[in-house]
């Protein structure tokens, strides 16, 4: 990977990684479900009328918009609302690689190898052991109920990590627009029902400068700059190469949270962070194949290049790892 493209990637997983933390700071101008149909709507809008039509069957830009954009990040947004700090919740959100697992191998009929089944099992007990600190960290039941709501929004991206595997988007940026194009008016209308029309109102009347700064981060950082620069790596590198890259967004999300929102990272947050990042690390590299595949490179210096394809099971290990 050249230096431009590694500084690419070092720089996408963090504005992710910050995202955590504006989405901490657009939770106090805007109720969450508000919050999160206003992020789709800033994003789908105007660049739905210049990408073009998503090329992909539109049962499927439904069913991701749904499940990514209303459910995902729904409960996301509602769990910190309720209390989940954002650091952890960058870290918890990484447990969607265990959940696309789980949904390749129910869905699509996927065996992941042992070495993934111990990198994944590594961090299932990162998870536990967050939720263990979390759960003892003087929060009670409302603590751990908002704790659950970002775990479950990590399993509902899983599933729509499985579900955008089937559509196999050939453009990332354009697929994304238009995923963005189908949670505004669901959400509008959880917002209206559950936040109530007045506190609505209020938040948009009352509209600052941070609440309209942290809105134009997560729609145009984090949406559409984030996936437009990661397809674009994907394009010029195998899935192999650049996912590993999302192992960082926990990363930035759980020190830019102690640097800007002062969360503290207690000793078991960190042991946790490290475990959920080498699990997920073991899962998502494949040296064997990548020693073999230069091994091969070398017998036939003298043939044309040819770019290896990447198995079925990489492919799967890296869109797993694929944040939002």
């Amino acid at each position: 990977m050249p230096l431009r493209h590694l500084a690419l990637a070092v720089a996408v997983a963090a504005v992710w990684g910050v995202n955590f933390v504006v989405i901490d700071v657009g939770l106090a101008h805007f109720p969450p479900l508000l919050f999160s149909a206003l992020r789709f709507t800033v994003a789908a809008v105007p660049a739905v009328f210049f990408v073009g039509r998503p090329r992909v069957p539109w049962r499927w830009v439904l069913a991701v918009g749904v499940v990514l954009g209303v459910v995902k990040f729904g409960l996301l947004f509602i769990g910190m609302h309720a209390g989940m700090p954002a650091g952890l919740s960058s870290l918890v959100l990484q447990s969607q690689a265990v959940f696309t697992a789980a949904f390749a191998a129910l869905l699509l009929g996927e065996r992941p190898g042992r070495r993934r089944l111990i990198g994944l099992g590594v961090g299932v007990a990162g998870i536990v052991l967050a939720a263990v600190d979390q759960g003892s960290a003087g929060g009670g039941s409302g603590s751990m109920r908002a704790f659950v709501l970002v775990l479950a929004a990590a399993v509902a991206w899983g599933l729509s990590n499985v579900l955008t595997r089937k559509a196999a988007p050939p453009d990332l940026f354009r697929w994304m627009v238009w995923v963005s194009v189908v949670p505004p008016l669901p959400l509008l209308g959880l917002s209206l029902l559950f936040e109530g029309r007045a506190a609505d109102l209020a938040a948009l009347r009352s509209l600052s400068p941070g609440g309209v700064g942290a809105l134009l981060y997560v729609a145009w950082g984090a949406t559409l700059f984030g996936f437009g620069a990661w397809g674009y790596l994907i394009r010029h590198h195998e899935l192999t190469v650049v996912a590993p890259f999302s192992l960082l967004v926990p990363v930035f999300g759980m020190s830019s949270s102690w640097l800007l929102l002062g969360e503290p990272i207690t000793p078991a947050a960190g042991a946790a962070a490290l475990l959920v990042i080498v699990g997920i690390g073991l899962a998502s590299f494949t040296p064997g194949r990548a020693a073999r595949a230069r091994a091969r490179d070398g017998a036939n210096a003298g043939a044309p290049a040819r770019t290896p394809r990447p198995s079925p099971g990489a492919v799967a290990a890296a869109r797993s790892g694929r944040p939002d």
